[in-house]
Order: structure tokens, then C-alpha cells, then sequence
């Protein structure tokens, strides 16, 4: 049964959607698990408006963003390419204009965005959702759906700004020094660089200092998660700990342990997995190993720039220099914009829906608050203002089950037009040029080398190779399992995974390309990593021994 029957455009069609595109791409990198209703109107809604907006305000010459479309809790894309050689021809003078202020002046391209997003979010959070009346509730979320809109333009248009770039520098770097982004070399570029998102790893470091101060550190090594708040609690010590927490996530807990759904807890409602990370630095010791490494990092760029700059011809230098400049963007656009944009922004989502949940199963139209999720924005208007003897705890129950049920099966990689294969699909990526679907969400495809004879066949996510126990890590929760050494197999990963990377020795993942969090972190911790293996969280389960060669892409598993 469709969930979204009385909106054209936004659940698959079989018949309609595959006579417009041939092929439509499963987004694992966010739509795995599968979405509920809710956040899959968000995102279907407003991601395919941002890239439509940010591709058009930056007159991409191959591609004018993404269609989306929502199946079975999956989020499916296709790219709107743009056919015609003359308009290709005309849209490219424009984009070398639009392109300028990300080369020029991208810091405070970013910043102003930075400081928009921020006014928006102390606009919605100044609405109490506990004490507001239903108008002032309802008013709240249609303000969080315009803001999230607006989210969606400053992603896709910096995004598409600032991965555009990367591109370029990466076809500069075949070109002339026969190098693409799974080099060490172009790797050397583009690391060592600060962001917000190691800042509040950075802060929770500090905490784990703190704790150790303050004679609490054992509380939080010993205690389980699920008890560590109250044996917090009992102790005064603790509760100033706690205290001072609170005001640090009163600032930067704005987020969940999955950037893209709204279902999960933020670090605000529990901090139980914000401590979690603080436990991670705790078993780890010693200084902030980001900072550590860095130094390293930046020694080892300054390197590779020299190196690669002798080699650059004499009239190509000052196009390079640019390049690079942009290119070194990229990593920490990629890491901040998941702190000042999604996960601040559904986390923003969640609120207002919750606030709304609890009144209608206060009021007897739902069974629980968290049951909104499986309703859609149309369903909250007309019950919010006046609950009164409305029931939509039928829709909302067959929908959870639905839910449940996708939940226990996988969704296909690919949607295609009868006769129309794989290898054709990937055609169609490549001639896009689209770097958001080529450099993040589908990534480039594993290509076996039989010679090499491994388990898992991948792509280079960051360099290096290293031998140890598998540690198979499915949701946040289960991260306080990891011990030093472990090779994390997960689907993919998220920026409160962070702190983990500093006890791991490599990482396999079965979604990502090389802009994707695990490619990025992995790189900055210097530890080699494998990006969509597919199949590595089906394969290879905890205690293996396995080996991860982040040169070659491949993965051994060592005791089968």
C-alpha cells in the first residue's frame, strides 16, 4: 500500500518513473536502514529541491540535480542530465562564474551560510514544545519544514560549489601527473586540515580529562551504557560533571547517532551515547590524537605539494594552486556540513514532531509521541489544532508494521528499465559528472583482480594496509564494544562515530565513496580503509581475523 498516494512524485512508480529515467540508484549511504515516513517526505521533498537549486544557481553544465523517489522505506535517485551539447555549451560560461567565490572567498561563503543556518535554528528552539499551544506547535513545524528547505538550498549549492571543485582538481591531477583520489599522493594534498566536527571530538576529549580530574573517569570505564548516567548521578562529583556536560550539549548535542533519519534520540534528550564517546577517549589516553597526527599530516602535505608542483607545468601552476585551494575544502565542508546542516537540522525535525507526538497521544490520535514518525506532514495539520475525537493510530500502526517489515529485507542497489544492465547504469553516472553521486553517495564500483585472490573486493577509501580482529558494528549503540586494535566493518558511518577511529587499526564499509565520512576520518587517522565492499557486514562477522589492504581495495579474511 502506498504511504504517500495524494502526492505525485514522491513513492515509485513503476510504470511512470522508469519511462522517465532508465535507472534509479538506491542511496545506501542514508536510506539503509530504511526511513519511516516522515523523514523519507523530508528528504525525498527537500533534498531533491536542494539539488535542483544548488545545480541550477551554479548552472552545472552535465546535470540540473537529482529526482528522488521513496520505495519501501529506500530512497531512490536519478540525475536530470542535461542532453543538449548547445545548452551544455551555454550553462559551462555560467558555471565558471558561479564557481568563482568558492575559489575566491569560500570561508565566508561558508560562514555567512554558518550564521544563517544558526538564526533559524535559536528561532525554532525558542519555541518551549512542551508549554506552546497547538497554534504555536503547528507554527513551529511548518517554520522547521521551511527551514529545513532553505537547509537544503545552502547544502546543494556549497556542495555541489565545493565537490565541482574536486573534481576538477582530481581530472587536473590525471591529466598531469596520472594521479586520481585513490593515490597516497592526492591523499597527502588534501589531509590534515581542523574542522567543527573534530572540535567536538576535541571537546569530548577534554571531558574525558575532566572526569579524570574530578575522580569520576571510573564511574564512566566501569558502568554500562545503559547504567552510566545514574551511576552519575549518585555521585556529587559526577553530578558537576554532568552539569558542565550539559552546557557543552546544550551547544553541540544537536544530533543522533544516525545523521539521516529523525527516530533516534539526540544527545540532548540522552547523552548516554555522547558519554559513550568519552569512554572512547578514556580507553584510549594520552593527548587528543587528532592533534597528535596532525602535525605529521601537515609535514607530509607540505611534501607531496612541493612534489607535485615540480612536475605541474610552468603555464598550468596558478589553475592548479586554485584547484588544490578548493580541493582542500572539501574534507572539511564534508565533515562540518553533517554538524551545521543535517544532523542539527533533523535533529530540529525530531523536536518539533515530538512535540506534536505527545499531544496527540495525549489526546488519544496516536498510541505513542514517537508514533508521528509514521504519519506525514498533511496527516499533523489536520490533527494538531484540534485533536478532538480524531484516530489516525490505524494509519500510523499499519504504517509501523510496513516499517518493520522493510526493515527485515534489503533494498535493490538499482531499479532498472527492462534491458537496460548495471554496467549501462554506471554509463550514466560517469557521463553526469555528478560529483555529489560520484564522490559520495554511490561512489565508484569494486573492480575484482582475481590475481589478487581476496574475500572482498572494494575501493580505496585511505592507503595502507593492516592485519587484526574484526569488530561488525551495525548501530551506535554497540560501538562501546570496540577495543584497541579492532577493524571496524560496519554499512557505513557517521560523525559520532569519530572518536572510535582513534582505538582502530582500519575500517571496511560496505557503502561509501571517497568523500564519505569513513573515506575522510580514516585518512586523517592515517589508517587504511575500504569503501563499498558491499557486502563486508555479511561476510565477515566479529572475532575474525582479517586483513584490510587499502592500496588495493580488497579485504582477506584470514580465519574463515
Amino acid at each position: 500500500m502506498k504511504i504517500y498516494d495524494a502526492v505525485p512524485g514522491l513513492e515509485f512508480d513503476e510504470k511512470v518513473d522508469l519511462e522517465k529515467s532508465p535507472a534509479w540508484f538506491l542511496d545506501a549511504t542514508h536510506s539503509v536502514p530504511p526511513w519511516t515516513p516522515m523523514f523519507g517526505w523530508f528528504w525525498v521533498n527537500f533534498c531533491r529541491h536542494g539539488m535542483q537549486y544548488g545545480a541550477e544557481k551554479l548552472s552545472l553544465p552535465t546535470v540540473k540535480g537529482w529526482d528522488w523517489r521513496f520505495k519501501d522505506g529506500g530512497g531512490y535517485l536519478t540525475l536530470n542530465l542535461v542532453m543538449d551539447e548547445a545548452e551544455r555549451k551555454e550553462r559551462e560560461v555560467k558555471f565558471k562564474k558561479a564557481i568563482r567565490p568558492f575559489i575566491d572567498d569560500y570561508d565566508n561563503l561558508w560562514g555567512d551560510y554558518v550564521k544563517e543556518m544558526l538564526g533559524h535554528y535559536e528561532r525554532l528552539k525558542s519555541c518551549d514544545v512542551d508549554t506552546a499551544s497547538n497554534a504555536e506547535l503547528l507554527a513551529n513545524f511548518e517554520d522547521t519544514i521551511n527551514v529545513c528547505r532553505r537547509m537544503w538550498e545552502i547544502h546543494m549549492h556549497m556542495m555541489y560549489g565545493v565537490y565541482t571543485g574536486f573534481i576538477l582538481f582530481e581530472n587536473t591531477c590525471k591529466d598531469t601527473l596520472g594521479i586520481d583520489d585513490t593515490h597516497p599522493t592526492f591523499h597527502n594534498l588534501l589531509r590534515g586540515f581542523d574542522n567543527k566536527v573534530y572540535e567536538v571530538d576535541r571537546s569530548l576529549w577534554k571531558f574525558s580529562k575532566k572526569a579524570e580530574e574530578m575522580g569520576v573517569a571510573n564511574i564512566i570505564l566501569n558502568s554500562k551504557s545503559v547504567d552510566v548516567l545514574l551511576e552519575l548521578k549518585k555521585n556529587d562529583q559526577g553530578k558537576k560533571w554532568l552539569e558542565e556536560f550539559q552546557v557543552f550539549l546544550d551547544e553541540d548535542g544537536w544530533r543522533m547517532q544516525r545523521m539521516a533519519e529523525v527516530n533516534m534520540p539526540t544527545w540532548v534528550e540522552d547523552p548516554t551515547p555522547a558519554i559513550a564517546s568519552v569512554k572512547f577517549f578514556l580507553k584510549q589516553g594520552g593527548d587528543f590524537d587528532l592533534d597528535v597526527e596532525r602535525g605529521n599530516l601537515v609535514q607530509k602535505r607540505d611534501e607531496a605539494i612541493k612534489e607535485v608542483m615540480a612536475k605541474v607545468p610552468e603555464d598550468q601552476k596558478g589553475w592548479f594552486k586554485m584547484l588544490l585551494g578548493i580541493a582542500q575544502k572539501t574534507g572539511i565542508f564534508s565533515e562540518e556540513h553533517n554538524h551545521y546542516l543535517d544532523l542539527y537540522t533533523h535533529a530540529l525535525i525530531r523536536r518539533s514532531c515530538l512535540g506534536i507526538g505527545k499531544r496527540l497521544s495525549a489526546a488519544g490520535v496516536i498510541d505513542k509521541p514517537d508514533d508521528v514518525f509514521f504519519l506525514v506532514p498533511d496527516e499533523v495539520r489536520a490533527a494538531t489544532l484540534v485533536p478532538d475525537g480524531l484516530n489516525l493510530k490505524h494509519i500510523a500502526d499499519r504504517r509501523h508494521e510496513e516499517w518493520k517489515g522493510w526493515c527485515g529485507k534489503e533494498n535493490p542497489p538499482a531499479i532498472l528499465r527492462e534491458g537496460f544492465s548495471m554496467d549501462d547504469a554506471m554509463g550514466v553516472l560517469v557521463q553526469s559528472n555528478d560529483p555529489i553521486a560520484l564522490k559520495v553517495v554511490v561512489g565508484s564500483m569494486p573492480v575484482p583482480k582475481p590475481e589478487l585472490n581476496a574475500d572482498l573486493y572494494g575501493v580505496c577509501g585511505s592507503g595502507g594496509t593492516c592485519e587484526g580482529i574484526a569488530r561488525v558494528i551495525m548501530e551506535e549503540s554497540q560501538l562501546d564494544e570496540i577495543e584497541k586494535g579492532d577493524i571496524l566493518v560496519a554499512v557505513s558511518t557517521s560523525p559520532s562515530w569519530t572518536p572510535v577511529f582513534g582505538l582502530l587499526s582500519g575500517v571496511v564499509v560496505d557503502r561509501g565513496a571517497s568523500l564519505s565520512h569513513s573515506a575522510i576520518v580514516s585518512r586523517e587517522y592515517g589508517i587504511p580503509c575500504v569503501i563499498n565492499v558491499f557486502e563486508g557486514t555479511a561476510k565477515i562477522k566479529t572475532g575474525q581475523r582479517i586483513k584490510v589492504d587499502g592500496d588495493n581495495g580488497v579485504v582477506y579474511i584470514l580465519d574463515k
